[in-house]
């Protein structure tokens, strides 16, 4: 393979980033994005059954309505910890 990356061989950075959206365009013409992210979807909604409930003790329904629950909380969370942010770089830059 070629390397375009200067006499030492290195990539610059924005080599790097064409580079890596080249891999990233090839490997979703091949895959479906949710087959992909299938393992970490399934981890990270995991994650909120076992807060809601750690002893595995509800019924599967009630456990995944509470879990999705604590999700949407964790979401706006994070929402409204980014509005602030916003808010206060807008602040600090005036």
């Amino acid at each position: 393979m070629p390397d375009d990356g200067g006499p030492t061989g290195e990539l610059s950075p924005s080599q790097r980033t064409m580079r890596a959206r080249l891999a990233a365009h090839a490997m979703h013409a091949r895959y479906d994005g949710r087959e992909i992210t299938g393992n970490a979807r399934k981890a990270f909604a995991e994650r909120f059954e076992h807060e809601v409930d750690p002893d595995g003790v509800l019924p599967v329904a009630e456990r995944q309505r509470r879990a999705e629950h604590a999700m949407r909380a964790h979401m706006t969370r994070l929402a409204l910890r980014s509005a602030q942010a916003r808010r206060r770089r807008a602040t600090d830059s005036s």
